[in-house]
């Protein structure tokens, strides 16, 4: 076996995360070839909702920072996309009507009216939140158009044995060839090998089962619909408009990624009580994708304190499609040596986090 190539960075993960990555160091000037242990893109990457909801209750505060910087780096980050690939990636919905706890509402039943004219919402209390969201399944092709007009190497279905250090550099193995560069940046998620990190950081898979349906062509359906638990986001542009994602549950499942009739009925059933006007719609595809988790649902970005050419960037949870821009520009300035964009301590491969029991 004989060693491959060298570029500066070798990106291990090619779903939005390390795309996104390799992306952000090409444009810097590094060379970069991304390994990829099954097709790239064909993970949690495809198999989310697209909110970019950095105001969800349910985060923990610690992201608010990186949350911010994505939201503020967006435009350009889908620009980019577009001026390499030639693909449009457009915002679907800009705002989001998250229900509140305790019931307390900043949008009125007049305002809910002339949201969805002549259509009721469930009976629940609404706050208004300037958010907007995006279809993963329009991104994910002209994130991979984008790779490959640049010329980043992209190995697939070549799954990482092992990785290690060496003086100057850094070098991962597999079953077909060795791989050394300057740096190596995991971003591989759910299958994050927990040998690399401290016992106190595993990296798991949490699935969620998701659906879509056909939004009826009388509801004006524009906006995504929140609530602890349960979502509504509509595609109101590009190949997938006019169907809405209803997801999603959160099952410590391993693996598996199989749905269940159960669980698509129930979210189903839960979605027309929260809007009745799709009750009776067809559903026109289920699936499951499996978020990549930590106890504190803190994602891991940084470099190991034994081996600064060893970095990560993974287990971003529910928010992967939001966090990709910041990640990609943390990773790139940590890799450049540049001044940290954000306080990066709650997110380091060596922090002790707590559980969320």
């Amino acid at each position: 076996m004989e060693l491959f190539e060298h570029p500066d960075v070798l990106v291990v993960g090619a779903g939005v995360i390390g795309l996104s990555v390799a992306l952000e160091l090409h444009r810097r000037g590094a060379s970069v070839t991304v390994l990829e242990r099954g097709v790239a893109l064909a993970e949690a990457s495809t198999a989310a909702a697209g909110m970019l909801a950095a105001t969800d209750p349910d985060n923990p505060p610690a992201l608010g920072p990186l949350s911010e910087l994505s939201l503020h780096l967006y435009p350009e980050y889908l620009a980019h996309i577009q001026a390499l690939s030639g693909h449009l990636v457009s915002f679907q919905t800009n705002l989001t009507l998250q229900q509140t706890y305790p019931a307390t509402s900043d949008i009125t039943p007049a305002q809910l009216d002339r949201l969805l004219p002549g259509h009721a919402l469930s009976q629940l209390h609404f706050t208004g939140l300037a958010e907007r969201s995006i279809d993963p399944r329009q991104l994910a092709p002209a994130l991979l158009a984008a790779v490959r007009a640049i010329g980043v190497h992209l190995i697939e279905n070549t799954p990482m044995l092992s990785i290690s250090a060496h003086e100057g550099s850094i070098s991962v193995r597999t079953l077909r060839r060795n791989l050394a560069a300057q740096f190596v940046v995991d971003c591989t998620g759910a299958w994050t090998r927990s040998d690399y990190l401290s016992a106190s950081l595993p990296v798991f898979p949490i699935k969620g089962q998701m659906l879509s349906v056909a939004i009826p062509p009388a509801l004006p359906l524009t906006f995504t619909l929140r609530t602890h638990g349960l979502y509504i986001v509509p595609r109101t542009s590009g190949p997938h408009a006019g169907r809405a994602i209803v997801g999603a549950t959160v099952e410590a499942a391993g693996y598996a990624k199989a749905t269940s009739n159960e669980a698509i009925r129930g979210l189903y059933d839960r979605a027309c009580q929260l809007l009745p006007p799709i009750s009776g719609a067809p559903i026109l595809e289920q699936w499951a994708g499996l978020r990549p988790a930590t106890h504190d649902r803190l994602p891991i970005l940084g470099a190991l304190p034994e081996n600064p050419r060893h970095l990560f960037a993974t287990a971003h949870f529910r928010n992967g499609i939001l966090l990709a821009p910041a990640t990609a520009q943390v990773l790139a300035a940590l890799i450049a040596g540049d001044p940290p964009l954000i306080d990066l301590s709650r997110f380091l491969p060596a922090r002790s986090p707590t559980s969320l029991a």
